[in-house]
């Protein structure tokens, strides 16, 4: 086989599975290079050795999209159960519901407001003298009021992101943070659910088909690229550059790991929103998998700070210098011959695992397209500056 037709794919997570299998079903010949031990990236999923609980490893992840396509291809590879992530929020020395609901702010006012009572009385305690909001405070302020801001969004935030939110832009709460009814569905997406085997047994079975040979344990140098006809690369945009222009800040989790008997918090996901609490939230793993039973329980503290050298990135920080500095790799990026960047570090965004899918899927379709015309694939599929 020709290197023409000869592909690499750096990464096993859902861009380059994705990627790889698609390519593979058109008859190329790809090799997915992956750094780590394991496939499915940060979607990583395994057994608990002491509770045989299915633990997210790093980070709870529950699928959600409103994409059909993506919905169709990604439940080939393994059966999804319907899930509905129900998030709690303790501020105060009080549990809450999350997103912020007509519960919670009867709760946390005392009230027992309608719909349109509810959407009267936060107008009534919001800033209105901010018309075009600029910063994440701004918008909080603007749309909750003080007294809901300083309770669930400000010291989160602060944990969350190592800033201020009078730092922060105003895009990062993109939307009214508030639902003026009792839903409490963390997402607004028609499909919702969590793979019954785990993500990392759905990567697996998506990268079994003829032409895909997987390297674990095996980093991919730049240098390669000539020994190939394509390279597509899910690393760290900086990382392919040798960070020429320095490195991309991003933010990274640690989470400390404890045991109990029995059921620790009755919930998956309970966030701590207050500063003086280190960690931003506590998940525990059984209950995303409702459909098993665990006579013990294992859980996540989970903590945010600066990424390292050596640390897993997880949050792209995305300010003005970063937007910048990015500017400069992508101009390096769209000059790099026979090299397509792809996924969240690829492009530097942060992106939910349905946008992933979707992104490598039209990534796959157009290199299929080009190169039946013989046409140059290009750098970028998606812009990471957008």
């Amino acid at each position: 086989m020709s290197k023409a037709r000869t592909i690499a794919v750096v990464g096993a997570g859902f861009s380059g599975a994705v990627i790889a299998h698609q390519l593979a079903k058109a008859g190329h010949r790809v090799t997915v290079f992956e750094a780590r031990g394991h496939l499915a990236g940060n979607c990583h999923t395994e057994r608990d050795a002491e509770t045989g609980v299915m633990t997210h490893v790093y980070g709870p992840h529950i699928f959600h999209t409103d994409n059909e396509r993506v919905w169709s291809f990604i439940t080939g590879f393994g059966e999804f159960v319907p899930y509905v992530n129900r998030v709690k929020a303790i501020t105060g020395g009080r549990v809450y519901t999350l997103p912020i609901n007509l519960l919670t702010i009867n709760q946390f006012f005392g009230r027992t407001l309608r719909p349109s009572e509810a959407r009267d009385f936060l107008e009534s305690i919001a800033d209105t003298s901010i018309e075009s909001p600029a910063t994440f405070e701004e918008q909080a302020l603007r749309f909750v009021g003080r007294e809901l801001y300083e309770a669930f969004f400000k010291g989160y935030t602060q944990k969350q992101w190592g800033l201020d939110p009078s730092e922060l832009p105003a895009s990062i709460l993109k939307r009214l943070p508030v639902r003026f009814n009792y839903d409490d569905n963390y997402f607004n997406h028609r499909r919702q659910g969590i793979p019954k085997d785990g993500y990392s047994a759905l990567v697996e079975r998506m990268l079994q088909v003829p032409g895909v040979s997987v390297h674990l344990g095996t980093a991919f140098e730049p240098a390669r690229k000539v020994e190939f006809g394509h390279v597509f690369y899910s690393g760290p945009i900086d990382a392919w550059f040798g960070h020429g222009k320095g490195r991309l800040a991003y933010r990274t989790l640690d989470f400390e790991v404890f045991r109990e008997a029995g059921d620790y918090q009755g919930n998956a996901v309970i966030n701590y929103c207050e500063q003086k609490v280190p960690y931003t939230r506590v998940t525990e793993h059984k209950h995303f998998a409702p459909w098993e039973n665990h006579a013990c329980t294992v859980c996540y503290r989970e903590f945010s700070r600066a990424c390292g050298e050596s640390d897993v990135p997880y949050y792209p920080v995305r300010l003005a210098r970063e937007k910048a500095q990015l500017a400069e790799y992508v101009d390096m990026a769209k000059r790099e011959g026979n090299v397509t960047f792809v996924g969240r570090l690829g492009t530097y965004r942060y992106l939910d695992m349905d946008v992933t899918i979707k992104e490598a899927l039209e990534v796959a379709d157009e290199f299929l397209s080009r190169t039946r015309g013989e046409a140059r694939m290009p750098a970028f599929i998606a812009s990471p500056l957008a």
